[in-house]
């Protein structure tokens, strides 16, 4: 017997009492995913409920039953444009050539990541890989290089990703006091921005920007319960889904959103400002170094003439933006918002007890062991996290496999989607597609030399990955010293313009920095609403100033 809930059943009384029947309006709320959940209660289900949502169903035919399955829920038009680019691709590699059907499936695989919210980029971004593969762009061998290239990334995502999961109780004690006690936003995005420019300098982007998100679902979900009519310690609330959000709340809620946002973005860019700075900071920076054979305290010496310029302008940019309330920027925390986090700070104090401030004792030693690790590279950023992950997990009793499982969520589909992109930049790497920029950049006179370096890496790590185009980049000048080609002074101006080109202008778009790329595809920003575009329209003002002074600092000091 088919069965739905008690307060459907009620619904439907109420409308027989009334003398009418089912409109095609009253039985949208049985479409929904909340309502879907209905059958696993043990209340009849009206005929009218089984029509609209069972007939169609069993009366659907194969062909448009394998369609409606194709890509779940994205809009018709998107599948219809997978699907053309898939017929597209074959047909321009055979009348265009491998050189221009690159150059085509980058444009696609832009696509799917400006529309992730639309449709996770996994799946279509994954077509065009496993396309690109069996049209003979790529291989499968040097997409596994690609991805054995970046193991370091990957091991990050899954491990370190996962170890701030459990340390999410002293981030959101911590974070929740800095929200409350700094009214001002300007003051408020400063000290978001600083504080990921200086983590990320010694610690790494990607970590930096876990925190971020965690922090981030912490308070969105706080609110979130309040708006939606429960209690602060209401257990099994689906943040995802608003049908519950009062109707009073609503406006506040958005309000909140665009005060997330912006913080947020604040922050993966304070990532970017930090991680030009040091070796450690971005993944290329530790290529750089090797291949320069720059020390720590040299690397951070050697960049500071662009580095320093840099972050001071940013922290202004922030500042501004903030003042202005252009480009997304501006709102602010509403005060029944700062009300309810403050109720709920209280509560948590209340309840606390000698456990909770044990596991708060535990997550604080264990954010120590971790920023020395990092600090002083013990072991890879990824292992360092599976020490994090056994460390907070041992000692406060996390011991089942689902309460495991649920911190890996995040991170691994980012991470496969990252693998597929590897296969992209594979394609990349073997149709040779920045070869002419490279080679048209090296034929220059040496004193445009670096400032056109900076140009030519920002943009490609705008379209690319800024790793890939530092490894590329790095490798062919490095080739040009060893042949004579270039001298070593000129060979270091190179790599500074490398290094400040592919961290500082990249921050463009999400697919040039591994921190935008993973918020974008995080689980934080369906709820707060930023999408692709949204994010390059919040990070326009900052390209705009970071690219421009460091395009002056690398033509007046190096």
């Amino acid at each position: 017997m088919v069965r739905y809930s008690m307060s459907a059943r009620l619904r439907e009384q109420g409308r027989r009492r009334k003398g009418t029947s089912p409109t095609r309006s009253s039985l949208s709320k049985y479409k929904s995913p909340k309502f879907r959940k209905v059958f696993a209660n043990n209340v009849d289900c009206p005929p009218s409920i089984l029509q609209i949502n069972v007939t169609p169903i069993m009366n659907e035919h194969l062909p448009y039953a394998l369609w409606k399955n194709f890509l779940g829920n994205a809009p018709e038009w998107y599948k219809r444009t997978l699907v053309a680019f898939l017929v597209i691709n074959p047909i321009a590699l055979y009348f265009l050539g491998p050189f221009v059907t690159g150059w085509l499936f980058i444009a696609e695989f832009i696509f799917t990541l400006a529309l992730a919210l639309r449709c996770y980029p996994l799946q279509p971004g994954g077509l065009l890989a496993i396309q690109a593969v069996l049209l003979g762009m790529t291989s499968p061998e040097m997409v596994y290089q690609e991805t054995i290239n970046n193991f370091e990334v990957i091991l990050l995502l899954m491990f370190m990703v996962a170890g701030i999961y459990f340390m999410k109780e002293l981030l959101l004690f911590v974070f929740t006091r800095i929200l409350l006690n700094v009214r001002s936003k300007i003051r408020l995005s400063l000290l978001f921005s600083l504080v990921a420019a200086v983590l990320s300098a010694f610690l790494d982007a990607l970590t930096v920007t876990a925190v971020l998100i965690s922090v981030g679902v912490g308070f969105y979900a706080v609110y979130h319960r309040v708006a939606s009519g429960q209690k602060h310690h209401s257990g099994g609330h689906d943040h995802s889904v608003d049908d519950a959000v009062q109707e009073q709340h609503r406006e506040e809620l958005d309000q909140f959103r665009a005060f997330l946002r912006s913080l947020l973005m604040h922050g993966v860019v304070g990532t970017a400002l930090g991680g030009v700075s040091t070796m450690v900071g971005e993944p290329q920076n530790l290529l750089i170094a090797k291949v320069a054979g720059w020390s720590f305290i040299e690397f951070a010496l050697i960049m500071a003439p662009v580095s320093i310029p840099a972050l001071v302008a940013g922290l202004a940019t922030c500042a501004v933006l903030e003042a202005t309330g252009k480009f997304g920027y501006g709102a602010s925390l509403p005060e029944n918002v700062r009300h309810e986090l403050e109720e709920y700070q209280k509560e948590q104090e209340g309840l606390r007890n000698a456990r909770s401030n044990g596991r708060l004792l535990v997550q604080a030693l264990v954010a120590l062991v971790l920023v020395l690790a990092l600090a002083f590279h013990w072991a890879a950023v990824g292992l360092v996290g599976l020490m994090v992950i056994v460390l907070l997990t041992a000692f406060n009793g996390v011991i089942e496999e689902h309460q495991l499982g649920k911190a890996f969520e995040e991170a691994l589909p980012f991470t496969s989607l990252l693998v597929v992109f590897f296969a992209i930049v594979a394609m990349i790497h073997d149709q040779h597609l920045f070869t002419p920029v490279i080679d048209t950049v090296l034929s220059m006179q040496p004193e445009v030399r670096p400032s056109m370096f900076f140009l030519a890496n920002g943009i490609l790590s705008m379209i690319s990955d800024n790793v890939f185009v530092a490894t590329v980049y790095i490798n062919e000048v490095k080739a040009a010293l060893d042949s004579g080609a270039i001298t070593r002074p000129e060979f270091d101006q190179l790599a500074i313009a490398i290094n400040t080109g592919t961290n500082l202008p990249s921050v463009a778009t999400p697919n040039g920095q591994a921190a935008f790329l993973f918020l974008l595809t995080s689980g934080l920003a369906p709820l707060i609403r930023l999408s692709y575009g949204r994010m390059v329209i919040m990070a326009l003002p900052y390209t705009v100033v970071l690219g421009g002074v460091g395009l002056a600092c690398v033509a007046l000091f190096i």
